[in-house]
């Protein structure tokens, strides 16, 4: 039996990740992790107890290799990666495994085929490769956004997304051709996180894309009325006090 740990911030990728895992059978998953700071007091107590780590390159508070630099891992690490076909090609030069998201059965087995592999081999793991691409590359997660369809996982690319609404409790991504998918991401993460010159939070309810914006008019009190296309079910008023801050945003 394999002991595996998954660090990953997106719980959609979790329970992927470990129905996955049950397919193949022989692996127990001993625990789930989100951040580094929850990673590496885990893993200062219960390193010993695994064989494996599935680990995401940019979590909750931070990037893991953040985790290297605070805890002495000597266990082998298959990444999870949403990265481009170069940042992959890098990867296999360096002999560094690899899953892109959302992970694909076939891929994840030939992933752990190789770890049993280097383990009778007795060969070591080196994160410093991986660290030193990510850093010079400056490649995102954030380029695209997992959704669920059915009982698919998949991307969106961020060209693809018109905006974002939060309703109640959920935040939904509404594409250019007007398909709706929840998320489980907070506005305010994604307004971290998105690249500013393409997306901007009008109002607390919204981050739209610059690309979606048909026209804007004078409201009411000196707001702003903005119209956006594909239409959403409520309006979007700009107050009175971010009207500069968004006429700067369109401007630049």
């Amino acid at each position: 039996m394999v002991k595996v740990v998954i660090i990953e911030d997106e719980k959609l990728l979790q329970q992927e990740l470990a129905l996955q895992l049950d397919k193949i059978g022989d692996i127990e998953v001993a625990h789930y992790l989100t951040s580094v700071s929850e990673s590496v007091e885990w893993l200062k107590m219960n390193a010993n107890n695994i064989d494996l780590i599935f680990m995401d390159i940019e979590l909750a508070d931070g990037v893991s290799f953040e985790i290297f630099d605070l805890v002495e891992i000597s266990l082998p690490v298959i990444f999870l990666t949403a990265y481009s076909e170069y940042a992959i090609q890098a990867f296999k030069v360096n002999s560094i495994d690899y899953l892109l998201k959302p992970v694909n059965l076939s891929d994840l087995i030939f992933a752990l085929d190789k770890f049993k592999k280097q383990t009778k081999a007795n060969t070591a793991f080196d994160a410093t490769v991986f660290k030193d691409f990510y850093v010079q590359s400056g490649v995102n997660k954030n380029q695209r956004i997992l959704i669920q369809s059915g009982d698919n996982f998949k991307y969106l690319d961020q060209d693809e997304i018109a905006y974002f609404v939060a309703e109640d409790k959920y935040v939904t991504v509404v594409t250019f051709e007007n398909t709706k998918h929840l998320i489980d991401e907070s506005l305010n993460k994604l307004e971290e996180t998105l690249p500013i010159d393409v997306f901007y939070r009008p109002t607390r309810q919204f981050i739209i894309n610059i690309k979606a914006i048909n026209k804007a008019t004078k409201y009411f009190n000196s707001r702003l009325k903005l119209y956006i296309d594909p239409s959403p079910d409520s309006e979007i008023i700009i107050s009175r006090n971010k009207v500069k801050d968004f006429l700067d945003w369109m401007g630049n």
